[in-house]
């Protein structure tokens, strides 16, 4: 039977000498756990403090400032500016394959936590009509907190205009979408869940890390993204699939990346850096 999040969640915590996962020590599995945060987002949080400090005690204020997305690394050298877009897209995914590697050595594999694709119509259904309240709600909160002086002011793409530019920006809005969503939700709720942790904890630890990866955008950012990471969890836990999420994640963000793309410059509501 496939254990969804529900069971996760209510998994025993491991006393001493006992093991949390099939084979695997308690201590065991929160070193792994640590080790997959510091190569993933867990490291993206501690930059993304760094950031901010940086901003924060920077003179001027904060929405006066960018924070910038999906920028170009080699100015008016377009195919090697491809290859390094290409390469940390694909770098960025080494932490899903570590951790589907890691499901698979337990004996659970990827579709314990709904990471498959046994039903794309649903994960996509559900996903559009998660991402159209998210994203919305997303887009007043930060346009609301840049207007208070909370935020900096984001800019999504500063790509050149070449032929790669929109699938670049689509790419790098799945891999966001991904790389999150199975590491901060499935991955983390799961060994969470194995470790003893409480349901609500889980909650908060997975809230507040995918808020704090977000503070190089600015207190806007961490709350917003806190916010969206209380509902996934919730959404995660009653559906026990990955898959709606990503899909979600990665609507909003090609929305916000390919948006941006097409309407800066040409309204007025929408800040530019």
């Amino acid at each position: 039977m496939r254990q969804n999040a529900r069971d996760t969640a209510r998994t025993p915590a491991a006393g001493p000498g006992r093991t949390a996962g099939p084979g695997l020590s308690r201590r065991t599995l929160g070193t792994e756990t640590l080790l997959v945060l510091a190569l993933s987002l867990g490291a993206s949080a501690v930059s993304a403090l760094i950031s901010f400090i940086g901003a924060a005690t920077r003179p001027g204020g904060l929405k006066d400032q960018a924070a910038r997305l999906n920028a170009s690394h080699a100015p008016g050298r377009p195919w090697l500016d491809l290859a390094w877009q290409v390469f940390g897209i694909a770098t960025a995914l080494v932490p899903v394959f570590l951790v589907v590697h890691l499901l698979l050595r337990e004996g659970a594999g990827p579709r314990t936590i709904g990471l498959d694709r046994r039903r794309p119509g649903s994960d996509l259904a559900r996903g559009t009509a998660v991402a159209a309240v998210v994203g919305g709600t997303g887009l007043l909160l930060y346009l609301g907190a840049r207007a208070a002086g909370g935020n900096l002011t984001v800019v999504p793409e500063s790509l050149p205009d070449v032929w790669w530019k929109f699938p670049v920006l689509i790419a790098s809005a799945v891999q966001n979408a991904v790389l999150e969503e199975v590491v901060v939700v499935g991955y983390l709720l799961r060994r969470l869940g194995q470790l003893g942790w409480s349901p609500a904890a889980a909650l908060a630890a997975s809230a507040v890390l995918r808020g704090s990866y977000h503070l190089y955008q600015g207190i806007g950012g961490l709350v917003g993204n806190m916010a969206m990471g209380v509902l996934f969890v919730l959404l995660y836990r009653r559906w026990g699939r990955v898959g709606p999420l990503v899909a979600a994640h990665a609507l909003i963000d090609v929305v916000a990346f390919v948006g941006y793309a097409l309407l800066a410059g040409h309204v007025s509501w929408l800040p530019t850096g």
